[in-house]
């Protein structure tokens, strides 16, 4: 128990070394280190349906040229203003309607497309456009050319999951624009995936263990496939049938900073509860159920858009065979040694 006197004595050393911006350790290091993490983000859910009646209506208000990328951003209520869903990933949902074109441009941060809804429209990295399917995993990483365009007659709706939070942190944040919108197509379509998605590599090609994946589209086709290829072994009670997605010439993640996964719930199947460090955005793409995240309960269905924050124990309950798609900073975290999971 501290005196009066000793407290006001601290109270005034405290102001006085202030003024010389110092400030004493020992009043904030329950905060700076933590037994366990302490979010501030919060568990939440964003209805599809919702958001795309306001993404719709946003294009009659503004061009995706205008605009540059006509998105809304999917903020945590944690964390409102600072244009994140967690502490250290963005997501926003993109519309390009027929005829658009979202212009070419470049920056530092790595980006992913997850394709919701349309058909008709393509993204083109580095000079190689690829055609835009419902569930398609679409890569832009860092410092690569990129614009997408709508040659159809449906709106398109894509998710997406950018690492901007972590750019941020670091100060390292550059972008440029494009003299074109559209970037001169030098290769086929597919053309990326033929050299490095079938289990080989150009001759005199070298991978670096960090470096981004080349193939920067993951059909949903395939991964469905391999999803139901493993449905019928042995399944893990804290994720159903789950696969990564990978760089495949060198198995680590397609991005430095990001991870994505792919996971199959056949119908009645309910997850024991498991948690980890890395925060992740959950994306239904088939089936729907409900989410318990810590205390808060959330159901949810197609196109929906979930998030489990850091430390967060998770469990899933579906009704019918449902298949999620999800993204987290994961490999940033097992890089650096931080990463840590915990199964009920």
């Amino acid at each position: 128990m501290i005196d009066p006197a000793g407290l006001d004595a601290r109270r005034e050393y405290y102001e006085r070394i202030d003024r010389h911006h110092l400030t004493p350790l020992w009043e904030v290091l329950g905060t700076l280190v933590p037994p366990t993490p302490r979010s501030p983000a919060q568990a939440a859910l964003w209805r599809y349906n919702q958001a795309r009646a306001y993404l719709l209506e946003a294009g009659g208000l503004i061009s995706a040229h205008e605009a540059e990328r006509r998105v809304l951003v999917l903020e945590n209520p944690g964390l409102r203003g600072q244009s994140r869903i967690t502490q250290s990933l963005y997501a926003g949902l993109q519309l390009i309607l027929p005829g658009e074109v979202a212009p070419a441009h470049r920056h530092t941060q790595s980006a992913l497309r997850l394709v919701l809804e349309g058909e008709g429209a393509y993204t083109a990295v580095d000079g190689e456009r690829t055609t835009m399917r419902r569930g398609d995993f679409i890569i832009t990483p860092a410092w690569t050319f990129h614009d997408h365009g709508n040659s159809g007659t449906q709106p398109v709706i894509w998710l997406d999951g950018l690492d901007i939070p972590i750019v941020q942190l670091l100060d390292a944040g550059f972008a440029e624009k494009s003299a074109q919108d559209e970037q001169a197509v030098i290769r086929r379509e597919g053309d990326a995936l033929a050299r490095y998605g079938y289990n080989m590599l150009p001759v005199d090609f070298e991978p670096q263990r960090q470096d981004p994946t080349k193939v920067f589209v993951y059909p949903y086709a395939r991964t469905r496939e391999a999803l139901r290829g493993i449905a019928s072994g042995d399944i893990d009670p804290h994720h159903g049938y789950k696969l990564r997605y990978v760089n495949p010439a060198t198995g680590g993640s397609p991005m430095p900073t990001i991870g994505a996964a792919a996971q199959l719930l056949p119908a009645g199947f309910e997850t024991r509860g498991c948690r980890s460090t890395d925060s992740s955005i959950f994306v239904c793409l088939q089936g729907g159920g409900a989410a318990r995240i810590g205390e808060t309960e959330l159901s949810f269905g197609e196109n929906d858009v979930f998030v489990v924050p850091s430390w967060n124990e998770l469990h899933l309950q579906v009704t019918c065979e449902t298949i999620l798609f999800s993204y987290s900073d994961r490999p940033v975290q097992r890089l650096l040694g931080l990463w840590r999971e915990q199964k009920a």
